[in-house]
């Protein structure tokens, strides 16, 4: 069964090609060849310099070359009925060879195999009926010196063929690839959304829906009787809204929260810390830990958020430090109802950190992002004590300004302590 072409190169495939100007150039340089050989070559006892018909046929010969591509076995039948004359009137005998092998090549290119295969002892059969015609021997020499020319120009155009077959299936192959990842990224992408329509569709109808009904029930006790309005029940009913409101805000929030999680599964807490140290130290980092622990249990969301920027602060002073073991203060403190993470380095001002002329990398972005989510801030240049070196600085309320306290008592967690690397603070954080 033969393959389909792909899209778009079907059409390419199946429009015949025009002659244009190089196909009337090649035409015009063969002949000039051509010329010259008849021309140059000395003559035999029955060969001659072509007379006015002889030149017509050579010059023919070099003009149905215009059409070699738009029609390449018609081309070549064409040569044979033009040269095969002008070899009868016994003009020089090699002149026309040019464009005789030209019109081959042109055959043998454009495929298939088989009609080559055929075209090749078809040649050699008529080459010799020619010489038998005009008398030359037919055996010998020239017959085998013919044919070999014959089946080089044969093999060259067939080389050729293949070659640019199989660059057309590796651009093919890469097509069809390309398309494949598209094709899978729309489909993600498309599953994606409607994932996340479906979540929130089911977040927020039952809330929306109750919202409706409470607003309902306040405009009728409203308008049912003004004079003697229950004023308890329109209190309780627009409680009943404002507390609906609350709860579809902060399932909204945790929806979001795990939408924006780079995983399905839990997400990371501060309790993972010290593998981060572990990890940073295997680089080469010389990192000293502080945690300052609070009696209020950390929301998973800022604990995730803390998390990820000692994660990024860590990786780019590994990844951009100027010296090959760099000392790394990460200090995390409890301070009220907001956590406090400051990441800072000793060292030069390490080539990829942003200042004053260099723009924030997607890293510092991404951290932005990750305290934005949260309600907080994050911080990132010099230090501010003057010393040489780079300083992330975040401050990650437990609940972001105008909401309520987010709290889970399930999955919330304290600051992990580490025996061997908790360092008492001099005097109460502040």
């Amino acid at each position: 069964m033969r393959r389909r072409p792909p899209p778009g190169r079907a059409a390419a495939e199946t429009e015949t090609p025009r002659v244009t100007y190089k196909d009337v150039a090649l035409a015009a340089a063969v002949f000039a060849v051509q010329a010259t050989l008849a021309l140059t070559l000395p003559e035999a006892a029955r060969s001659h310099r072509p007379d006015a018909v002889g030149w017509i046929w050579l010059a023919s010969s070099a003009a149905v070359l215009t059409w070699r591509r738009r029609a390449p076995m018609w081309c070549l039948l064409a040569m044979i009925a033009v040269v095969a004359p002008y070899h009868y009137l016994e003009n020089i005998q090699d002149a026309p060879v040019p464009s005789s092998m030209v019109a081959l090549y042109s055959v043998a290119v454009a495929g298939p195999p088989i009609r080559t295969f055929l075209v090749v002892p078809t040649l050699v059969g008529a080459m010799a009926a020619v010489m038998s015609a005009i008398g030359k021997p037919t055996s010998g020499a020239p017959i085998l010196q013919g044919a070999g020319w014959v089946v080089a120009v044969a093999v060259a155009g067939e080389l050729v063929r293949m070659h640019r077959n199989y660059i057309a299936a590796i651009m093919e192959r890469a097509e069809r690839a390309e398309r494949t990842r598209e094709e899978e990224a729309a489909r993600r992408v498309a599953e994606e959304r409607l994932r996340i329509a479906r979540d929130l569709h089911d977040l927020l109808a039952h809330s929306i829906t109750l919202i409706g009904v409470q607003t309902s029930v306040a405009a009728h006790i409203l308008l049912a009787d003004p004079e003697r309005l229950d004023r308890t029940a329109v209190a309780g009913a627009l409680d009943n809204i404002a507390e609906t409101c609350r709860e579809a805000r902060s399932e909204l929030r945790t929806t979001l929260r795990v939408l924006r999680a780079d995983s399905d599964g839990p997400l990371p807490d501060l309790a993972g810390i010290p593998s981060l140290i572990k990890a940073a130290e295997a680089a080469g980092a010389r990192v000293t830990l502080f945690l300052y622990p609070g009696d209020e249990p950390v929301p998973p969301a800022v604990g995730a958020a803390a998390y990820r920027i000692i994660q990024e602060s860590l990786t780019n002073t590994v990844r951009h430090a100027g010296a090959p073991d760099p000392r790394v203060q990460v200090a995390v403190t409890h301070q009220g109802t907001s956590l406090h993470v400051c990441v800072e380095d000793e060292g030069p001002d390490p080539v990829g950190q942003p200042g004053a002329d260099k723009p924030e990398g997607f890293g510092i972005v991404g951290m932005r992002e990750r305290a934005r989510s949260v309600g907080g801030t994050v911080t990132a240049g010099p230090r501010d004590d003057g010393t040489a070196g780079f300083a992330v600085t975040a401050v990650l309320p437990f609940a972001a300004e105008g909401t309520e306290p987010a709290t889970e008592p399930a999955t919330a967690v304290h600051l992990p302590v580490h025996p061997a690397l908790r360092a008492e603070p001099e005097g109460d954080p502040a």
